[in-house]
């Protein structure tokens, strides 16, 4: 037995509990010892049951002079009666429908019991106690000690997991392998490994327990700071083309645009140009609020590199977004003969050599259908500079003859292999990397921006476009529905667009949604196309309402957006398809249905979908929960001026889980919960540079680069 045995080895699992403690994580001896609990019931002291205290929690010990099992006087339930004595005196225990315990435990047992002391008809007696049988009560696991309480699943309790994980603890000591080097653990004082373990699980103080906790975080912290410090390191080892920055090309773009860039965007373009002249390869993380034009940035870096005679990829999440890059782009580039296409997997495009024509909304290229394979083929030749698409783009059969630029929108971990993915080697065998450009409208917290995206290089665009006025956002009282309605006729009279936003599409079953939303209430959700129906025929019927969500199709979804910019629907029902990305600039009220269903950060993306104007715009929330963190957090994204003061406010309410999904990044329990740690996070970042500035490869560190490797395998690095 080691710690990569399957727990289906171990006494009292088998198969059919092995399945129930893999819901939890749990499939090794090693997923057992790090299957740390949550909190600790203190029954540490055995009272004597002449001191026992009624209305209280009491824990005692005592030997059982009597028990039997007997009907209620209903002949419903199952009654269990034991007398328990000891040198002080004697009380009564009393437990329901749990009939076993008459064979459980015999008379002559020496029992320690702990639960509420009630006040009866007749004396005083335990209340349903929870036992545990002993001969000496240096042996207890479940009472007289400070208990400590997991995490449970139906079929796998704290008390099972407690005798399962006692005995491994002295069984497994000798296989327990310190991975942090001796200078770490001496400079913080961190006990043996098979110590904190012990204190974690069944501390001797609360005092050690959480000792050992710190420990375990700072550890695992430590790991992750590794990983991402590693992979900076590597990426620098890498060869990627050394693009020079034409300032003439740049000024040029610049001329041509019918806005005046922001000194943020200036300030963030020469960052990225620059990074872009060395000859390794950039991973740079472009953060700006909502409508702070991050794109107009990227498009810089792209037309650079294909001056430059490299090719670029651009990368969105969604076909509506990779389809609203794909003309943006075009729009921002026709003065400069780019080659555009659009790969998304259903409907591919290509920019036609043509200027495209004027409409009353201004310019617009002309596209043409064209076969994904003529597609591929033109980008292996390099007969297309600029291909915009999905996550279709790292498919095996997309090629590139010369790529220089990947970038990718709200997509932060792309790492060397997928890079990889798109490139071929160039004519001496030697592979460039691309440099890589993400873009995110999620401001990330300084903890995070240290831990998770610690590999990346930070450019942050923290001003709005000049002209552009604060949206106003407003919770919206069920009594004060109609006069909403009202004002939302008077902007549509305007010329204006509004966005009505619901949790659902239709039926019963939950998509997934915003981290810390209430699934509890799910079923009283609004569902779009009945609030569509309601809109169109009873509340508006003289306005025109049109409806979308992520089950249309493709083109069906590009016709109703069109429709909707050009005013052919003045109010457009939609779920979160609309999320990111989308640019009306009429578009002047966003009204959220169910609001406290949503992340805040979802919040945040959804009222930046109006205001991307000068016209003033409005949020309305409505909410009909009166819970204390829904206030709290409909309270943040009113005040919040910007979304970097809001990340940092939805990281102190809700956790980094609400930022960064705890699925989607496989951190462990510990570290999720402590990357608010500002101080934590700088000083295990602080200790792994140190660690690699002595052995950048972990070569004098042997044990800590198998953990690392480990490691990363849980996490989606790179």
């Amino acid at each position: 037995m080691n710690l990569d045995t399957a727990v289906q080895y171990l006494m009292g699992v088998g198969p059919v509990m092995a399945k129930k403690l893999q819901t939890l994580g749990i499939t090794t001896i090693g997923d057992l010892l790090y299957y740390f609990p949550f909190r600790y019931q203190d029954f540490s002291e055995i009272r004597p049951i002449s001191h026992i205290k009624i209305g209280q929690n009491n824990c005692l010990a005592g030997t059982i002079k009597a028990i039997q099992t007997s009907r209620s006087w209903q002949k419903k339930v199952a009654v269990t009666e034991a007398l328990v004595s000891d040198q002080t005196g004697s009380i009564r225990a009393v437990w329901f429908n749990q009939p076993f315990l008459s064979k459980n435990l015999q008379i002559g047992d020496f029992v320690c019991l702990a639960g509420l002391v009630k006040l009866g008809k007749k004396d005083i007696f335990l209340s349903s106690p929870i036992y545990e049988k002993m001969s000496s009560e240096n042996e207890l696991t479940s009472l007289g000690r400070l208990v400590p309480v997991y995490n449970e699943t139906p079929g796998i309790t704290s008390r099972f997991l407690r005798n399962l994980i006692k005995p491994l603890l002295d069984q497994t000591k000798s296989q327990l392998k310190e991975f942090l080097p001796a200078q770490v653990s001496q400079a913080n004082n961190f006990l043996p490994l098979g110590q904190a373990l012990q204190q974690i699980h069944f501390p001797e103080t609360l005092a050690l327990a959480e000792q050992a906790k710190q420990q375990f975080v700072f550890e695992e912290l430590f790991l992750v700071e590794l990983s991402v410090l590693q992979a900076r390191l590597k990426l620098a080892q890498q060869k990627a083309p050394a693009i020079v920055l034409n300032a003439e090309l740049m000024k040029k773009f610049t001329n041509s645009l019918s806005f005046t860039l922001t000194d943020a965007q200036r300030k963030c373009a020469w960052q990225i140009l620059k990074d872009m002249e060395k000859p390794c390869p950039m991973s740079r993380l472009l953060e700006g609020d909502v409508g702070s034009g991050k794109t107009v940035v990227a498009i810089m870096a792209a037309l650079n590199s294909v001056k430059a005679g490299w090719q670029v990829a651009l990368m969105a999440p969604t076909e509506i977004l990779a389809k609203q890059h794909f003309y943006q782009a075009a729009i921002l580039l026709r003065s400069f003969k780019v080659r555009i296409a659009l790969l998304t997997g259903k409907e591919d495009q290509i920019i036609s050599q043509k200027l495209g024509w004027q409409t009353k909304d201004g310019w617009r290229p002309e596209t043409i259908e064209i076969s994904r394979n003529k597609i591929l083929e033109r980008c292996k030749k390099g007969d297309i500079d600029l291909l915009i698409g999905t996550h279709t783009l790292i498919q095996d059969k997309v090629k590139f003859n010369k790529l220089g630029l990947v970038v990718v929108d709200e997509q932060h971990r792309f790492g060397i292999a997928q890079r990889a993915k798109l490139c071929q080697a160039s004519k001496s065998g030697q592979l460039l990397l691309p440099h890589l450009l993400s873009m995110t409208a999620t401001p990330i917290p300084r903890t995070l921006a240290l831990t998770i995206f610690g590999d990346l290089d930070l450019s942050l665009i923290d001003e709005m476009p000049k002209g552009r006025k604060e949206i106003i956002t407003k919770v919206i009282a069920p009594s004060e529905r109609k006069q909403a309605y009202q004002f939302i006729r008077q902007q549509v009279k305007g010329d204006n667009r509004v966005f009505v936003i619901c949790p659902r599409v239709e039926g019963q079953t939950p998509p997934q949604l915003g981290a810390g939303s209430d699934p509890t209430r799910w079923n009283e959700a609004k569902a779009g196309k009945v609030e569509y129906e309601k809109l169109s025929q009873e509340v508006f019927p003289e306005l025109k309402v049109g409806m979308l969500h992520g089950k249309m199709k493709p083109k069906e979804k590009e016709k109703i957006m069109r429709d909707f910019k050009l005013g052919k629907i003045e109010v457009l029902v939609a779920t979160t398809v609309i999320e990111v990305g989308v640019d009306i600039p009429k578009a002047t009220v966003m009204m959220v249905e169910g609001a406290e269903r949503f992340g805040l950060a979802q919040l945040h993306q959804l009222r930046g979908r109006v205001g991307r104007a000068d016209q003033q715009s409005y949020c309305f929330l409505f909410t009909e929960s009166a819970s204390s963190q829904t206030r709290q957090r409909i309270s943040a994204i009113i005040k919040a001026k910007n979304g970097f003061e809001l990340a940092e406010k939805d990281l102190a309410i809700r956790g980094p889980g609400s930022l960064i999904g705890k699925k989607q990044w496989g951190l462990p329990d510990l570290v999720m919960a402590n990357l608010t740690n500002l101080a934590l996070v700088e000083k295990t970042r602080e200790t792994a540079k140190q660690i690699l500035r002595q052995s950048p490869s972990l070569k004098n560190y042997p044990i800590l680069a198998f953990k690392v490797k480990i490691f990363e395998k849980q996490l989606h690095l790179e």
